[in-house]
């Protein structure tokens, strides 16, 4: 995250976001900022209406990961709004990126049917608890890179650890990795589960 002249503010440009915290409760509120977004979609059909899949939205999670959800929580949800969705083990948190007509379109470009693919659904707007989780579970990324990065090492395994994300309850970590060859990391997977 980078940092303003103004301490309270940060730029998560890995999710797309800006973090400012509460003065008067300290809590932590986040706003979708669009131009920290990687591989960002123009949405050149702002304002067409598709009724056929109106509850259908792309939601952005860190670096390029995206996904599409079905609105589950009877909320009105739009561009730029925090969500908790549903997780293959708990939940996560994201940004809805895209909304409307684009979203069909994205699909279709993406070889998504939209009748027979089941989406993962979009339980509701991100609440501050929600939101003060997601960021306890981003600040341990870096240290867990670091350490994960050791761990290979120490292994000997002819890898490089780039990055970590953490699912948004916290309850999971995605680690990302580059070789230059085929590596069997089904031991560093054992260590990792235990470390972390």
């Amino acid at each position: 995250m980078d940092y303003n002249e103004n301490e309270s503010i940060q730029y998560d440009c890995f999710r797309g976001c800006t973090v400012v915290k509460d003065e008067a409760t300290g809590e932590p509120e986040c706003t979708y900022r669009r131009g920290c977004c990687k591989l960002r979609t123009y949405d050149y059909l702002k304002g067409v209406s598709v009724a056929k899949y109106k509850d259908i939205y792309e939601v952005r999670f860190k670096n390029t990961r995206k996904g599409f959800y079905i609105n589950a929580s009877g909320q009105s949800v739009k561009q730029g709004d925090l969500v908790v969705v549903e997780a293959s083990n708990g939940h996560d948190l994201g940004i809805v990126t895209l909304e409307g007509a684009i979203v069909a379109r994205q699909m279709k470009c993406k070889g998504i049917d939209p009748e027979t693919t089941e989406f993962k659904k979009i339980y509701r707007k991100a609440r501050n608890f929600d939101i003060a989780k997601w960021q306890e579970a981003i600040a341990r990324e870096q240290e867990t890179m670091i350490k994960a990065r050791r761990i290979a090492s120490e292994m000997g395994l002819e890898m490089k650890i780039g990055d970590v994300e953490f699912q948004g309850d916290g309850t999971k970590a995605i680690f990302y990795y580059i070789a230059d060859g085929r590596v069997d990391f089904r031991q560093l997977i054992k260590v990792l589960a235990d470390v972390f």
